[in-house]
């Protein structure tokens, strides 16, 4: 009997004691976590779709897109999924294969996350997000997938907005073109993982980088109810996207297909030459009217994935890097054309303006003798006239007499370095701060980068002035860069009397870009001020509303006086009719359009000659800057200035020398892909030859579906 009390006690016990965890539980789901499970059981019958914003135009000065989409079915693949299956997906895949008529193995590669050791065709954004392959599906392919859905788990077809390029390669560099967003982006980049749709993509390159965040829009969201199985109920929340700002730019299509034709025929006429770049400046503004780099690629090898093939082909050497910008990245010695920074230096050194120099054949320069081209003396010279000639040996004799001014090989501190400064304030030796990613700042190798080079490289000449260069078959050469590494590994760090001649005429270690030049230029030529360029002009909301209007930003101003530009402007005049480049202007209506500029013929060793020449028109109130830059194309006046004369007779709709036919003053290559001429024809009036758009304030013309203004 005591037992049986015992155990019911227990038994008892057990029970209250269950009834009060229970109670408890009970308590703390209800009271406590309430709001938490009533959540989790709302997100169980509803997905958040977040869907993807209209990504925004970019369009030239005139409203041609340059940048524009075209609505395209996309086949996308869930792969995580996929994953999820026994057979890893892979019936699936073959199932996809026979419909869009794609290799199994191929789509299984396209899935494939990007890696170490995975090369594309692979997928370079994030794993958990649809991968679109293929994105020019057919309406019956997307049906077949559609309407068999219980075949085709993970698999969507959706209408998506796809990049179009109209213009082909035009700018294709200056453009940028599109990638899927990576893990890392969404976490770097502000606001980006909480929109991202699973299919966004993102700016990687050019204009599509910098106006990433203004294209991109603001992504909308979608609130489905499902039932238990995942099926779509209904649409219970419903929030629009935001489509992206339109860009425009102040780039003329036209001109900017002019300026790629010009390139590409001045590589054809130099059989050696490896790579080209054109800048066209608004000499009053800053702005870029075009900007072009040769070879080019067609951005939209980009849309749909890119294979590793293709990818290596924009990296490659020897297909001459595509991918680069020659005009922001190409660093390359600027020649003659670099002496309106050096003439700019004397007279800040107190030189006169109007004094008489002689021009030799050969100045000593220390003990070795530096030679004006050819050798030829042109006897005294006026600086005016020493720049329309091209004369030499005047800038060899004022570099070294400033250079022993400030000690020599035992430098005054600190020393004046008066071409190295000069050369600082035309904005040369460090970046314009245009509007694109990754441009290059070029080199002015005065003292200090002498120490800090000697620095980075003495271990390694001091190896070499041991070892030499048994690699080398040529013994001569092998000699020669044995006592070069010698020479460099006891005293590589001090300036030599060499090193300055050669800076004041743009030999030696100093380094431009074309896009530098033209800014340089530009200041030079017009008001003293030293402009950051832009490209970018206006971002527009899709019904024509001013959003906000970009500047040009003052970077500096020569330290020259207005009589002192002048003057050197009046000289750079005379240099396409009388000068350096007379021969590739012959036949120039100069009465119409005077053209200013200067010849560039930089050597480099163990190629042939870079061809430059730095120009601007009408030299009475210039309103454009041409720099044309051909690498190993030869002599400036030879290959750069007749490629600019017909940027000129392109701009301006004169006849060209080639042909002897009048231009197109309205339309291109360019535009004719993107425009009906006839009907462009109509607003030509509105149009002047060489003219520009002037951007309205307050509320913009409304643009069109199709990309253009209306007007």
């Amino acid at each position: 009997m005591t037992r049986m009390r015992t155990r019911l006690f227990v038994l008892h016990v057990l029970v209250v004691t269950l009834l009060a965890v229970l109670s408890v539980r009970l308590w703390q789901v209800q009271m406590m976590r309430g709001a938490e499970f009533v959540s989790a059981a709302d997100e169980t019958r509803n997905r958040n779709v977040v869907v993807p914003a209209v990504r925004g135009q970019i369009l030239d000065a005139w409203g041609h897109p340059l940048v524009r989409n075209r609505t395209a079915l996309v086949i996308s693949v869930d792969r995580t999924a996929l994953t999820r299956m026994k057979d890893g997906g892979a019936k699936v895949l073959q199932r996809l294969s026979e419909v869009l008529g794609t290799p199994a193995r191929l789509l299984e590669k396209r899935i494939q996350p990007c890696g170490p050791k995975v090369t594309r065709p692979c997928w370079t954004g994030s794993p958990y997000s649809p991968i679109p392959i293929d994105q020019k599906a057919t309406t019956r392919e997307a049906l077949q997938i559609l309407e068999r859905q219980e075949e085709f788990p993970g698999v969507t077809a959706e209408v998506q907005a796809v990049r179009e390029y109209p213009g082909g390669k035009a700018g294709a560099q200056m453009l940028g073109y599109l990638q899927p967003a990576t893990e890392d982006e969404l976490e770097k980049r502000e606001g980006l993982k909480a929109e991202f749709s699973g299919v966004d993509v993102v700016g990687r390159d050019g204009l599509e980088y910098v106006y990433d965040e203004a294209l991109r829009g603001k992504s909308g969201l979608r609130k489905v109810q499902v039932d238990r199985m995942g099926k779509s109920l209904g649409v219970r929340q419903r929030v629009a996207p935001v489509p992206g700002d339109t860009l425009i730019t102040s780039i003329d299509a036209r001109i900017q297909g002019i300026v790629e034709k010009a390139i590409d025929g001045a590589m054809k006429k130099a059989p050696q030459a490896d790579g080209a770049a054109g800048v066209v400046l608004d000499a009053r503004s800053g702005r870029v009217v075009a900007l072009a780099s040769a070879p080019g690629y067609d951005p939209a090898i980009w849309t749909g994935g890119i294979s590793e093939k293709e990818y290596q082909r924009l990296l490659s050497d020897k297909e001459g890097k595509p991918l680069v910008s020659r005009a922001i990245n190409g660093q390359f010695a600027p020649g003659s054309t670099f002496k309106v920074s050096s003439v700019s230096a004397m007279l800040r050194a107190g030189y006169p303006l109007h004094g008489q120099y002689s021009c030799p054949g050969s100045y000593m320069v220390g003990s070795r003798a530096f030679n004006n081209f050819r050798g030829i003396g042109l006897g005294t010279l006026t600086l005016h006239t020493a720049l329309v000639r091209s004369c030499d040996t005047i800038f060899y004799k004022s570099a070294y007499e400033q250079w022993l001014k400030d000690g020599g090989l035992r430098p005054k501190k600190p020393p004046k370095e008066r071409f190295a400064a000069m050369a600082r304030s035309f904005g040369f030796g460090r970046p314009t701060g245009v509007d694109l990613p990754g441009e290059s700042s070029g080199r002015i190798p005065d003292r200090t980068w002498k120490k800090e080079m000697w620095a980075a490289t003495s271990a390694v000449n001091c190896r070499r002035a041991r070892t030499g260069y048994p690699e080398v078959a040529d013994r001569a050469r092998a000699a020669f860069l044995k006592r070069l590494a010698y020479e460099n590994c006891l005293e590589g760090y001090l300036l030599r009397p060499g090193d300055a001649a050669n800076f004041s005429i743009g030999q030696g270690d100093v380094l431009v870009t074309p896009l530098q030049l033209a800014t340089a230029y530009a200041a030079l030529v017009s008001d003293g001020k030293l402009r950051s360029p832009r490209i970018g002009w206006a971002l527009v909301r899709p019904d024509g509303t001013l959003v906000k209007k970009i500047e040009v930003p003052v970077r500096g101003v020569l330290p020259l006086s207005p009589k002192e530009r002048a003057y050197i402007k009046n000289a750079l005049s005379q240099v396409a009719s009388d000068g350096t480049a007379a021969g590739a202007f012959t036949g120039f209506p100069m009465d119409k359009v005077r053209v200013g500029g200067k010849t560039g013929t930089a050597e480099v060793w163990g190629k042939a000659d870079t061809s430059w020449f730095a120009s601007f028109a009408p030299t009475a109130n210039p309103r454009f800057v041409v720099v044309v830059m051909v690498s190993q194309g030869g002599m400036g006046g030879s290959t750069a200035a007749p490629a600019v004369r017909e940027i000129y007779e392109g701009i301006y709709g004169f006849p060209s020398a080639a042909d002897g036919e009048k231009k197109d003053t309205v339309t291109d290559a360019v535009t004719d892909a993107v425009t009906d001429p006839a009907k462009e024809a109509a607003k030509d009036k509105d149009r002047p030859k060489g003219g520009r758009p002037e951007l309205p304030t307050g509320v913009l013309p409304k643009i069109k579906s199709d990309g253009t203004v209306a007007r």
